[in-house]
């Protein structure tokens, strides 16, 4: 049975990571009876192992409820859960783009985090509703004087308005559903009656293609309508409609105001851009719905097979992930020392950590990745401009007039004792602090510019290392600023190694390069003769490690008799480890990557 518009909300859940969000979903289907005993599990709608392991949501996941209110009228809730991640932020923005409201999470002993914030913005710039909850008020070391206090001077909410709960004790579950029917508005009125339907998510399914996930803002989509998209312009004919309980649940037809899906005849989510607008073929609304933006890749790295002969398995792998990540991008490339493999862009490391995490599960591939870069742009001599996300591609250093870097703005929340530590750790990182701001009578928020670069590998850890696990951080892109970059090679024995190359600040490069080789002589086995490990700029050589070679004792045999017939067997050998050398090759094991490629700490 069709609910009417007023009697319809569309929703989202907004926290930092781990503050409950997940948890209260699961609450929330319970308590309205949308999941049946028997299919009860905790973190209910976070589908893969990785999010349930990682306590993490990657995916949004729609769900539709009902429920009879105090007022006696039933109502349908449809919530769309999002990730918390930064590097998910599109995903967040187009999520809340399909919601008319959200439920805000503070944690009672945590207090108002980096990313709470983050959140909060993207919400208020959608115009959304907020209700701010307060989970978590169980635990001893709720603070809940503390938390109005950051409600109020933060985030400008009156503490009256938050409701308490405890999402894993069951507490106050009536009155965030009460708050949901009350506070959050039924969806507006579409201007006229031509379809108009947001995609804020799209996945794939091997035997009906592409299901997109969508917000029907005005008319309505019912199975045989030609539909088309106005990214590509390309028509397709609607075979599904539905909405999720969670699982998917055919209906008759979306109405305006209703979540749901739509399955139509696509054979790619490449066809289907987040963000995009649906529209009726025959008589088309005249512009698409706002906020739509191609979604581009931050950061790349090499991904290579550990065996050469997975190459084609690889590359199967990288295509089915492709089709349920949008946001995912491979082209192959070779290298000397890695052979053939995969240049990929991700949206940011966590991004790129759940890739490899999923190539290695879902298709058991082994694989090695290189050192992530970003995108540098270069204007060279002659005035032309070009983009290097890799550093082999950079151009020799005669033919540059200037590289610039993407810069990010991180606000950085930690306790007040470790703001000195933090503010050594920024300007390490060749960052510089805008402003500090004071949360509360032990936090502070400082707001910082830092090369990305610079935050990809280990800003996070060392943060959370500095301030013992109670700092938080989240950032967003913030242009290109000009800089001294140069291209180091790592050579051993003479050879470049292009799997170690890296584009790095000529101040810092160093220490780069002295920390890369020290790395690399202990897991490199010691040869016959002696190995350089040189890092150099163009022709000149910054840092050198030698292994020493092995040595066999050739003197053993000998007993007595003349010191010559000693240096005569010295001086043998001698000849052979320089013959050797002329003719030596270094065998790289594969740890030698995986150490200096991966820790990057």
């Amino acid at each position: 049975m069709a609910t009417d518009r007023r009697h319809k909300r569309n929703f989202s859940i907004i926290a930092h990571i781990d503050h409950g969000k997940t948890t209260l979903s699961d609450r929330l289907l319970e308590r309205t009876h949308t999941i049946a005993e028997r299919d009860k599990q905790d973190q209910l709608l976070d589908a893969m192992d990785l999010e349930r392991e990682k306590g993490i949501t990657i995916k949004s996941h729609p769900v539709t409820m009902r429920y009879v209110a105090q007022d006696g009228e039933e109502y349908e809730l449809n919530l769309l859960d999002t990730p918390g991640h930064v590097d998910f932020s599109y995903e967040v923005s187009r999520s809340l783009a399909a919601c008319d409201g959200a439920l805000l999470i503070v944690d009672a002993a945590q207090g108002v985090e980096a990313q709470t914030l983050a959140n909060m913005h993207l919400a208020m710039e959608q115009r959304l509703d907020i209700v701010p909850i307060i989970n978590k008020i169980d635990l001893p070391s709720a603070n809940l004087p503390a938390v109005y206090r950051q409600l109020e001077e933060l985030i400008c909410i009156p503490h009256e308005e938050a409701i308490l709960c405890s999402a894993k004790a069951g507490i106050g579950i009536e009155e965030v559903l009460e708050a949901i029917v009350k506070r959050i508005p039924p969806p507006a009125e579409g201007t006229d009656d031509k379809l108009r339907a947001l995609v804020f998510d799209s996945v794939y399914d091997a035997y009906r293609g592409v299901v997109s996930y969508v917000r029907v803002v005005s008319g309505r989509v019912a199975r045989g309508m030609k539909v088309k998209l106005f990214a590509d312009a390309a028509s397709y004919e609607v075979k599904e409609v539905g909405i999720f309980t969670p699982g998917m649940q055919a209906t008759e037809a979306l109405e305006e105001g209703d979540v749901g899906y739509i399955i139509a005849n696509m054979k790619s989510t490449a066809d289907v851009k987040i963000g995009d607008t649906y529209t009726n073929l025959v008589n088309p609304c005249a512009e698409p719905l706002p906020g739509f933006r191609q979604i581009r890749p931050m950061v790349f790295s090499g991904i290579y097979p550990v065996d050469s002969a997975d190459y084609e398995s690889l590359k199967a792998a990288m295509a089915k992930l492709q089709i349920n990540d949008a946001a995912f991008t491979y082209s192959a490339e070779s290298s000397v020392a890695l052979g053939f493999g995969f240049r990929c862009g991700f949206l940011g490391l966590l991004h790129m950590e759940i890739i490899q995490e999923r190539l290695r599960r879902e298709f058991n591939m082994d694989v090695i990745s290189t050192y992530p870069s970003v995108i540098y742009e270069v204007t060279k001599t002659d005035g032309s401009e070009v983009q290097v996300d890799n550093p082999s591609a950079l151009p020799e250093a005669q033919e540059i007039q200037e590289i610039r870097e993407p810069v990010v703005k991180v606000f950085v929340m930690v306790p007040g004792a470790y703001i000195g530590d933090i503010m050594r750790l920024v300007m390490e990182k060749r960052g510089e602090i805008a402003h500090t701001e004071t949360i509360d009578e032990t936090r502070v928020m400082l707001t910082c510019r830092i090369p990305m670069a610079e935050i990809l590998v280990d800003f996070n850890d060392k943060l959370k290392s500095i301030t013992r696990g109670y700092g938080s951080m989240d950032y967003e892109y913030d242009g290109y600023q000009s800089a001294k970059l140069v291209k180091m090679d790592i050579m051993i024995a003479g050879e470049p190694v292009d799997a170690f190359s890296m584009i790095v600040h000529r101040d810092h490069a160093e220490s780069s390069g002295r920390e890369i080789a020290v790395k690399l002589k202990d897991v490199i086995p010691r040869q016959l003769f002696t190995v350089a490990i040189q890092a150099c700029i163009g022709g000149k050589i910054i840092a050198r490690e030698s292994i020493s070679p092995m040595r066999k004792n050739v003197t053993a045999k000998c007993y007595g008799g003349d010191v010559t017939r000693k240096r005569k067997l010295l001086e043998k050998q001698k000849e052979g480890k320089k013959r050797m050398k002329a003719i030596g090759r270094v065998n790289i094991p594969q740890e030698a990557f995986i150490n200096v490629l991966k820790s990057g700490d």
